[in-house]
């Protein structure tokens, strides 16, 4: 069919559907049609990572298990001539990549971004890499998505809730829980829970869990009944893992920014690429379990077999000492975030989400064994405190507390651990979030000030472009202009009653105002006797392109009280914006955010 035809065809498709089918119900049936799409991406990306996982497990890896030092850096090497040789671009994070499309593209994400995480993100875990599937997963259902909302002309508002239904079905097919999916799209991509909302939402979590549940049966990733209930004498317990799970989310974020950021001496990508290879192979070595995802190392930890779980180690000689099998898990704990951040910084592609389960897991393992073992009589669930630990972190290192509670009742199929849940997180959330106020996904672009939040005010700030409110149509003029000069060349040819003076490399030196003038302006004598930058003032403050966002421009409005103020572009002079035309724009743009 000729791109003429499709064109036609499309046509007719949407406009039948304007005549005939509801802008609510078409929502409806693309949040379906979306749900479905990423429970479809979410089966794609496992199973070809288990795929290429079985490959080298019965290949190579059990010809000689020292490969376990090499295979990571081969699947990163594969990684790096993908991106350098075929896509020609560089590998970006899934999350902070869609909330930036989110607050400043109107939500539209290239069609790269759909089918690049699944090739590169299957090759970085099946080989070894020590990070997640879910986020490449919402990063391609995103995408998808975004694509679906421009082929149908949507707005906005419709683009970005599509997103979240995207989000919101990743995780239903992954885990095979609806309600988490649901609220972690609330938590993330900050979107209002209402019912226009939420019923996409609803239908985006089932479409994909029914997906996942028409090609896998009843399989899931998690399989697990709460056997010992909630006690309350076990209370203090809880509280200590919801401060330790805090404290290890602080380490895990500052030692998530402090690799990346050491990484960014070595200018070359192959430079880091063995760097971190080279330390995903020795902590394998003595970790193996850091190995992939770390799903089953999680499994074997819930069904009371660590030994397991920890896998083969040169330690296994002394593995019947409790205490040698808590100092193993005590370094998977510390070490998951240092394997998980080398995997990122080296080039590979995957999420944090699972890595930050995994550590969590071992954490609450090794809290319920230390108590466990202290010889005072003490006795607490080891599987309750794994998944207590998964939440506890999730909450900590995401600030999601509500995600995680309803992840882990919806893997236990039971509300039997609910209130332990709730005073794990909560401790964990308020704590991390008092010390670092922005997670892994958001700090950059906090920092940047193009956060989204579930303050309308700042997220209406956040979505306004100041390039449509930058005004261009006044006449610079230079210092040594005369006051005849000045009239004939800038006031009678201008309705504005402002004139940014600029030095001869267009740098901003000062202004005059009409005002500063209309008392001599008609004296003829003084025509050539007083120039420019004696009438002048100076200009204290200004607008800067480059770094300003509307919140800055606003404060800057507030603080000095002025109606315009000059906008610098590449260090010079570029327009004005005044304060009228940015209420407007503000007004504008909460109309469409909010109706």
């Amino acid at each position: 069919m000729s791109p003429q035809k499709k064109k036609t065809l499309l046509y007719k498709v949407l406009k039948w559907r304007y005549r005939h089918i509801s802008d609510k119900t078409f929502i409806l049936i693309l949040s379906i049609l979306v749900g479905f799409t990423a429970g479809l991406v979410s089966l794609l990306l496992k199973n070809i990572t288990h795929l290429i996982q079985v490959v080298l497990e019965s290949d190579i890896i059990s010809w000689q298990a020292s490969f376990y030092f090499i295979i990571p850096i081969i699947g990163l090497l594969i990684v790096y001539i993908f991106t350098k040789y075929v896509f020609k671009r560089d590998v970006k994070s899934a999350i902070p990549l869609i909330l930036h499309s989110l607050s400043k593209k109107n939500g539209i994400i290239r069609p790269i971004h759909g089918y690049l995480p699944l090739i590169l993100a299957p090759i970085t875990v099946g080989f070894g890499g020590s990070v997640g599937l879910l986020g490449p997963a919402i990063s391609s259902g995103s995408a998808l998505s975004s694509s679906f909302s421009t082929l149908f002309h949507v707005n906005r508002k419709t683009r970005v809730l599509l997103i979240g239904c995207a989000s919101a079905g990743a995780i239903s097919a992954v885990f095979k829980s609806p309600l988490a999916g649901l609220v972690f799209a609330v938590e993330v991509f900050s979107l209002d829970l209402t019912l226009t909302s939420l019923l996409p939402l609803l239908f985006a979590s089932v479409s994909s869990i029914i997906t996942s549940y028409f090609f896998l049966g009843d399989e899931v990733l998690f399989r697990f009944n709460v056997l010992e209930k909630f006690d309350i004498y076990d209370t203090p317990f809880y509280i200590i893992l919801g401060i330790g799970t805090a404290f290890a989310s602080i380490y895990f974020t500052k030692m998530y920014f402090g690799i990346l950021h050491f990484f960014d001496r070595f200018s070359k990508k192959i430079h880091r690429l063995l760097i971190g290879g080279l330390a995903i192979g020795i902590m394998l070595y003595f970790i193996p379990p850091l190995y992939g995802e770390g799903l089953g190392f999680i499994n074997g930890l819930l069904h009371g077999d660590h030994l397991t779980a920890i896998g083969k180690t040169p330690f296994d000689a002394m593995t019947s000492n409790i205490w040698i099998v808590i100092a193993l898990l005590t370094g998977i704990t510390i070490f998951k975030a240092v394997a998980m951040t080398a995997t990122f910084a080296a080039g590979g592609s995957g999420g944090i989400f699972i890595p930050t389960m995994v550590m969590g897991s071992a954490l609450g393992n090794v809290v319920s064994k230390v108590i466990n073992n202290l010889g005072m009589g003490l006795h607490v669930s080891e599987a309750n405190f794994t998944l207590l630990g998964m939440a506890g972190l999730i909450a900590g290192v995401l600030h999601a507390p509500l995600t995680s509670i309803f992840l882990i009742a919806e893997i236990t199929s039971s509300y039997e651990l609910f209130v332990p849940l709730m005073i794990t997180t909560s401790i964990s959330f308020i704590i991390s979030k008092n010390k670092i106020e922005h997670n892994i996904y958001t700090r950059e672009l906090a920092k940047q000030g193009h956060l989204l939040t579930h303050d309308k005010d700042q997220t209406v700030l956040t979505l306004m472009n100041l390039e449509d409110c930058i005004e261009t149509n006044f006449i610079p003029v230079k210092p040594n202009y005369t006051l005849k000069q000045l009239l004939s060349e800038a006031v009678a040819k201008s309705n504005r009653n402002l004139f940014p003076v600029t030095d001869e490399s267009d740098h901003l030196i000062g202004m005059v105002s009409l005002d500063d003038i209309r008392d001599i302006m008609f004296d003829i004598t003084l025509y050539h006797k007083i120039t420019v930058d004696t009438l002048m003032a100076q200009t204290s403050v200004a607008i800067i392109y480059e770094h300003d966002n509307a919140k800055t421009v606003m404060k800057k409005f507030q603080d000095t009280g002025a109606w315009n103020l000059p906008v610098i572009k590449n260090g010079k002079y570029f327009g004005f914006i005044s304060k009228s035309k940015l209420l407007t724009a503000y007004r504008r743009k909460l109309i469409n955010f909010t109706r």
